[in-house]
């Protein structure tokens, strides 16, 4: 696979020019989930519908973020990561725009679905951006403070859409998000480089991206990483299907409540971030992974403990939880620089697997608590802990290193 033309200047970000410009990626995925929830019940309302018809405007977003991911990974190995956030931002905005001035549900449906598709991009090209220009250490620090950001995005962008919508309405909450999106396109056209080094636009052939994601599926020194990734940032997803039965139903909190104790829970995601980024200035990232993965099942373990003896609480359960979330922020930027670091000219399509992967691991999950064990606080105290302890038994299992020259093929 040829490498593209250009200098070391032209195809290089400094170090805190990534994160920066990383961290604003990432968080357009989470900040539009988050943002945009204390409006559903306003919107039912607005619309003369259902909250379960309001809730789909989430199912849908979710859908078009997730799946289009397996997209524009591929996309951004063959024609570079520049382009690929024009285009999927443009679409973003797009998606906003048709929100914000919807006059139906079925108009809110279709923008939010457009906007799912084009924040898909966020996440999996921020990571490619880190890999194409740092490997190792260096790029394990910024591998974190993306980290840092997945944990904060959530833990404030419920206040801020409630903030908006109580001052400004319900369609401010769309304003905003058109202005975040209208902000990353001006920094992309002004100050953001091409890094894909490896463009080759054969790999966006069929063919190539089967060959892409069967070369990544295969190998094991990428499944590994990605599959713990799955089952710990997995339990992270399946926790918003169950909580709110539990500390809401069977504990009595109000929505309210709730709401604001689940800060506990990011804000543990967060110092883990931030804890994280001190210990790497005397440790290595693959040094704190076992630590971190113990913490997750440390909680898990808690969690089983306490919903054995029926001893529930708010802090019975959001403790071990937020040890949990602790762990599993410590380790997400070893696991993401373990998956991604062999596979540099396929980066983009990496980083969408695992992107999806973790999905994945949050559909397992919540598949698991409606089906296999439908009570709630069984399935809090059993299935979080069991993801927690698979993701351990995987760290211990032997990897084969792929070959530096081990080319991309069918």
């Amino acid at each position: 696979m040829k490498k593209a033309t250009g200098t070391p200047t032209e195809l290089q970000l400094s170090a805190g020019r990534t994160a920066v410009f990383g961290a604003l990626l990432v968080t357009i995925g989470p900040l539009s989930m988050a943002l945009y929830t204390p409006a559903l019940p306003t919107l039912a309302e607005v619309f003369g519908t259902t909250e379960a018809v309001a809730k789909l405007t989430l199912t849908v977003y979710f859908a078009g973020f997730t799946l289009a991911q397996l997209l524009c990974g591929p996309l951004s190995d063959a024609f570079g990561r520049r382009p690929i956030i024009l285009g999927f931002f443009s679409c973003y905005l797009i998606g906003s725009l048709l929100a914000w001035l919807a006059p139906n549900i079925e108009m809110l449906l279709l923008g939010r679905l457009i906007q799912g598709i084009g924040a898909s991009s966020g996440i999996a090209v921020a990571r490619a951006i880190v890999r194409d220009q740092f490997s190792g250490e260096a790029g394990a620090r910024i591998m974190n403070l993306l980290a840092v950001m997945l944990g904060i995005g959530p833990a404030i962008s419920p206040t801020i859409g409630a903030l908006t919508l109580s001052a400004f309405g319900w369609q401010a909450i769309f304003v905003l998000m058109v202005a975040y999106a209208g902000f990353i396109l001006l920094l992309t056209l002004t100050i953001l480089p091409e890094t894909n080094s490896y463009r080759d636009a054969r790999l966006i052939r069929p063919k190539q991206i089967l060959a892409s994601y069967w070369t990544l599926l295969r190998s094991f020194e990428f499944m590994q990483p990605s599959l713990i990734l799955g089952f710990t940032i997995g339990v992270i997803y399946t926790l918003s299907t169950v909580l709110p039965f539990v500390l809401i139903e069977r504990i009595g909190l109000t929505p309210l409540q709730f709401g604001m104790g689940m800060v506990l829970q990011s804000g543990s995601f967060f110092m883990g971030g931030v804890v994280t980024r001190l210990l790497l200035r005397r440790f290595s990232t693959e040094a704190l992974l076992a630590p971190a993965l113990i913490c997750c099942g440390l909680g898990g373990l808690a969690l089983f403990v306490v919903t054995q003896l029926e001893y529930l609480s708010f802090l019975s359960i959001m403790i071990p939880i937020g040890v949990f979330a602790f762990g599993a922020s410590m380790a997400l930027p070893a696991l993401s620089m373990r998956g991604m670091e062999p596979f540099p000219e396929i980066a983009g399509a990496a980083s969408a697997l695992m992107g999806f992967i973790q999905m994945a691991g949050g559909f397992f999950g919540s598949l698991v608590t409606a089906i296999v064990v439908p009570d709630p606080v069984t399935a809090l105290g059993v299935v979080m802990p069991g993801m927690a302890f698979i993701a351990l038994f995987l760290l211990i299992l032997p990897v084969k290193k792929r070959g530096v020259e081990e080319p991309v093929s069918m």
